[in-house]
């Protein structure tokens, strides 16, 4: 496809800057701006599924707007034709305020948040006869109108010359339209057999290119050869028995699947993946001790500098009783202390350091690196693990994550990295208990809480917003913090966690609180990734529906770490179905796999996995979760491709093609 730039659509300046606020700078980037949904507007009124309606009302009250710094809120009354009065919001669309006048008819789409409240996604200013049909339904900036961006993507579509990319054998094997009809389909589908046609060719598409790229990569890895590892696996029975417990099963498998790399021929990239507190972190130490005596150097980088130094204490006394000399280098390393680190790193005598960023530093250099291991891999961007990287020869690479994915998910993204599964518990661990609490006040479980404290537990109290907001109906950390700490003060200190402090303040904060000298901790998500407090297992989530189920999943494993009973509330007054749903859904189950599951298939892959910053692919129409058949399928077909293209030169074009673009796939790729 050729590019044009926006100005041809003879469009105002100020219309281009709010595409590029959306990321739209070029028609190719327009007609790549795909609905999220569908709207299907009948005449029969009115229409409801799953909470999403689509009906007529009309106006029997003024509008009123309401501003803050991100976003406007309009808001008014209206009734149905059975007289059924509703107030109905919508965000970022006060330049409607004037023409939503009294008794006008117009046609609401939107969600029932609650009985008699709408929350809409787009007003149409006509009654619902006048608009029926399939309206695709775009996430839009304020300022954009619906009508007017199906115009620019009308006119880019008659301007831009679509050529079909991959190979004409799988067009022809599955039956596919050409991309121009595809995309049609897309933006202006008269049928949802269009919509059908068009999301076949398009998902497929994406997911071809990416899987020839991963498959690309991996087919060039194994051409490289690594360097084999002299490892003594008497010494690591030896290491290993040393132990307190025992390694549960999926440990035992992984570390085997560890050692085979590091002794092969071949640079080890894997990623492993296992729920919170499954004990990745002794996996890590078993692997940096195989690393050692091997004769090489090791370093385990991670996101926090509380994260660093509690990595540190953990594996410090892991290799208590071996010559290993370990260190920790993060930002608040004094320059002395640096010097010496770079110093002990440069000759060799340094074994092991961990640390954050700081690791990729120019002035670190290595004797002899031989693995690096990143924990919470999404929260390192690209160059900063290459720049590890390339600090050795042919370093073998393991990434860790704490947010499990079903296993052929994790094969299907992860294709270029072998994937590890620690999925199996350490014994003694109690699943938290966890309890969901209709409505926001604290008076249901404050003598739980008030006994837990008066025993010498701590508490963490999570809020999702820092500050009170005005458009938003929400408790906030600060104004809980207040009261708290109104309540609680002086027999037990409070403390206010957010993402606004500085690190030192941050660290300064989770130091008092581990060392029990502030006993309940009011944060923001910030805990999410961060130190373990034994003595706090119990926790309490206001408006618990703000979050995934993924996130409260991570959110509760800052507790019920040790042999300790630990307990959750999760606090909410939405009383709409999904919230309940996905709260009774939490107090079911401990298992990350199942939490990861059943939020994959509530809200797609995006949220859960954090496409922008976790080195996932952030695909624009297909669905990993629900289209993973389509993706499992590309796979088998990109392999076929790449060894076609490797073995006699096929498909060259479209695999140069693909390969040009890496840059834009995404951080792991890399």
């Amino acid at each position: 496809m050729n590019n044009i730039n926006l100005k041809e659509l003879k469009i105002s300046t100020n219309r281009i800057n709010i595409l590029n606020k959306m990321g739209i700078y070029n028609l190719i980037d327009l007609i790549s701006y795909y609905p999220y949904r569908y709207e299907i507007i009948q005449q029969k009124l009115p229409t409801v599924n799953d909470n999403r309606l689509v009906m007529e009302l009309c106006i029997i009250s003024g509008c009123r707007v309401f501003f803050n710094r991100r976003l406007s809120r309009l808001t008014f009354n209206a009734v149905d034709h059975d007289n059924n009065e509703y107030k109905v919001v919508i965000f970022n669309r006060h330049f409607l305020k004037n023409q939503l006048t009294l008794h006008k008819l117009i046609t609401v789409s939107g969600k029932l948040t609650q009985p008699g409240n709408i929350v809409a996604s787009d007003i149409k200013l006509k009654p619902i006869n006048e608009v029926t049909g399939i309206v695709p339904v775009y996430s839009l900036k304020d300022g954009l109108t619906l009508s007017s961006f199906s115009k620019y993507i009308k006119k880019a579509l008659t301007m831009v010359k679509i050529d079909d990319n991959m190979p004409l054998d799988y067009i022809n094997k599955y039956h596919f339209i050409c991309k121009n009809e595809a995309l049609k389909y897309i933006h202006f589908p008269t049928s949802t057999n269009d919509i059908k046609k068009g999301l076949a060719y398009l998902k497929y598409e994406e997911f071809l290119n990416f899987s020839v790229t991963v498959s690309y990569i991996r087919n060039q890895r194994s051409q490289g050869t690594g360097i084999s590892k002299n490892i003594n696996i008497d010494q690591i029975k030896h290491f290993v028995s040393s132990f307190p417990f025992r390694l549960t099963a999926d440990q035992n498998k992984v570390v085997n699947e560890i050692l085979r790399d590091l002794m092969s021929d071949k640079t080890m990239y894997r990623f492993i993946q296992g729920d919170v507190g499954s004990g990745k972190t002794v996996v890590a130490c078993i692997a940096l001790y195989a690393n050692f005596i091997a004769g090489f150097q090791g370093t385990m980088m991670v996101p926090t500098e509380i994260l660093a130094k509690q990595h540190y204490r953990t594996l410090k006394n892991f290799f208590n009783d071996t010559n290993i000399k370990i260190e920790l280098l993060t930002g608040s390393t004094s320059i002395k202390d640096r010097e010496t680190i770079y110093e002990n790193l440069r000759n060799g005598v340094t074994n092991i350091v961990i640390g954050t960023h700081t690791l990729f530093q120019d002035k670190v250099t290595y004797n002899n690196l031989g693995l690096v291991i990143t924990d919470e891999q999404h929260r390192f961007g690209v160059s900063q693990r290459k720049a590890l990287l390339n600090k050795g020869n042919q370093v073998d690479f393991m990434v860790m994550s704490a947010t499990p994915i079903p296993r052929t998910l994790a094969i299907a993204l992860y294709g270029d990295m072998d994937v590890s599964t620690i999925h199996t518990m350490p014994c003694g661990r109690k699943p938290v208990i966890t309890q969901y609490i209709k409505g926001n006040s604290m008076k249901p479980i404050l003598s739980n809480l008030k006994n837990y404290l008066s025993d010498g537990g701590q508490v963490y109290v999570i809020c999702p917003l820092v500050e009170d907001n005005e458009t938003l109906n929400l408790r906030s950390a600060s104004s809980i913090a207040k009261g708290m700490s109104d309540y609680f003060e002086p027999n037990y200190h409070v403390g206010l966690l957010h993402g606004r402090l500085n690190d030192l303040e941050k660290n300064q904060i989770m130091t008092l609180f581990k060392d029990n000298q502030i006993q309940i901790l009011v944060s923001t998500t910030v805990v999410e990734v961060g130190v373990d407090v034994k003595n706090a297992n119990m926790m309490v989530i206001y408006n618990a529906e703000r979050f995934g189920l993924s996130q409260l999943h991570q959110l509760r494993g800052r507790i019920g770490r040790n042999d300790q009973q630990a307990y959750c509330y999760l606090m909410s007054d939405d009383l709409s179905e999904e919230a309940q749903k996905k709260l009774t859904f939490m107090t079911t189950t401990s298992d990350g796999f199942e939490v990861s599951k059943f939020d994959l298939e509530m809200r797609g892959p995006g949220e859960i996995l954090g496409n922008k910053q976790s080195g996932l692919p952030t695909f624009l129409v297909g669905n990993v979760f629900k289209d993973i058949h389509i993706l499992e399928q590309s796979r088998i077909d990109a392999e076929e491709i790449i060894q076609s293209y490797f073995v006699n030169n096929q498909y060259s074009d479209y695999v140069t093609n693909v390969i040009s673009k890496l840059d834009s796939h995404n951080d792991y790729i890399d």
